[in-house]
């Protein structure tokens, strides 16, 4: 569903690269492509070139990342594992339905988890019908997957029939987190690494997704849209019967591991989406439109998590979104229109953090 926030930016930049050395990772950087305002961003470093390329999420020794993409719009995404430095990417996932949501098992790396539709049918399904407005697409086909690092031995982990994804794993590898429709609405619910022992921790109606834990394993934060009105929410499950969302005003929240103490991080009327907590737990990285009317416009912001100090990060006019830092805090890793080069694409880029 990611590509649907971005399906209008087109924007064009063309610069030239320099080298230089890191202590951690050797990277070509393309320091012109900051943007006048990116003062946390030091160095920055454009690791994919054509399609849609977005959900980097860094493995746990910080040299690989694990990201969905496609190049041309009759195809559908897969997922793929890059090395940062070599920038050698191998296909992981099998290559059929449509994928999403890749990530690591912390801390060791010994598997993978994403969603694919393959086994409900193997072709990729049809692009979602935007004739009735703007909408995001529930595959009922999807299911959780884990995987050896190849993608060898792919292991379902949800059998619902309705749709399961946008899973993450804990930073102990022991818990997993994720949206599924088997209650009948969009909620999160975690299971045990090896799909055992699952659990629903939210029960408001409205979608509840996107979710991480924090690096201590004690708090959750997420996106989600609660509609109020009597037609937000008849609209909202007209939408559901015919698997599909119409996101609006996503917010961010937060709480305990367990479920409890569920708090409203932002409260803003646009939408907030990808949001990653950072090395010390103490604040939240998101993306979000809250700056442009016109609601096209997404970039990075950083806040604390009681919802203070909020701060831009990115000032790109475009797409930024799908933030993460490295585990050792040193890096970010985003996705962004910024250097197309073809109207369309979104790519995967790498910074220094300051």
């Amino acid at each position: 569903m990611w590509r649907n926030i971005i399906l209008f930016l087109i924007i064009f930049i063309f610069s030239s690269c320099t080298k230089q050395n890191n202590q951690d990772l050797n990277l070509i950087y393309n320091n012109s492509l900051i943007i006048d305002g990116e003062t946390r961003f030091k160095n920055i470093s454009q690791l994919t070139f054509s399609g849609e390329n977005a959900e980097a999420y860094f493995s746990p020794d910080g040299k690989k990342l694990i990201f969905q993409g496609h190049d041309g719009d009759d195809l559908c995404d897969q997922i793929y594992i890059m090395d940062i430095e070599t920038r050698e990417i191998d296909l992981v996932s099998n290559d059929q339905g449509v994928t999403t949501c890749g990530f690591f098992q912390y801390p060791n790396a010994e598997k993978i988890i994403y969603s694919s539709t393959f086994l409900d049918n193997s072709a990729c399904p049809p692009k979602p019908d935007y004739s009735r407005g703007y909408v995001w697409k529930l595959y009922p086909g999807y299911d959780i997957y884990s995987a050896k690092l190849n993608g060898s031995n792919p292991i379902s982990l949800t059998s619902s029939p309705g749709y399961d994804a946008e899973a993450t794993y804990s930073f102990d590898g022991k818990k997993i987190i994720y949206t599924s429709l088997i209650s009948g609405d969009l909620e999160l619910w975690t299971m045990n690494s090896d799909g055992s022992k699952k659990k629903q921790l939210t029960d408001r109606l409205g979608y509840d997704g996107g979710a991480f834990y924090s690096h201590d394993g004690s708090k959750i934060v997420w996106r989600a849209y609660y509609p109020q009105t009597e037609k937000e929410i008849s609209d909202y499950k007209n939408l559901l019967t015919e698997s599909s969302i119409r996101p609006m005003a996503l917010q961010l929240w937060m709480m305990n591991a367990d479920g409890s103490n569920k708090k409203q991080i932002t409260n803003n009327g646009s939408a907030n989406f990808g949001p990653f907590f950072s090395p010390k737990d103490n604040q939240i990285i998101f993306s979000s439109n809250m700056h442009d009317p016109k609601g096209r416009d997404f970039d990075l912001y950083l806040i604390n998590i009681d919802g203070t100090d909020l701060e831009r990060i990115t000032y790109f006019e475009g797409f930024d979104g799908f933030p993460m830092f490295s585990p050792n805090g040193q890096y970010l890793v985003f996705a962004s229109n910024r250097n197309q080069n073809k109207p369309g694409d979104t790519n995967i880029f790498i910074c220094e953090w300051k």
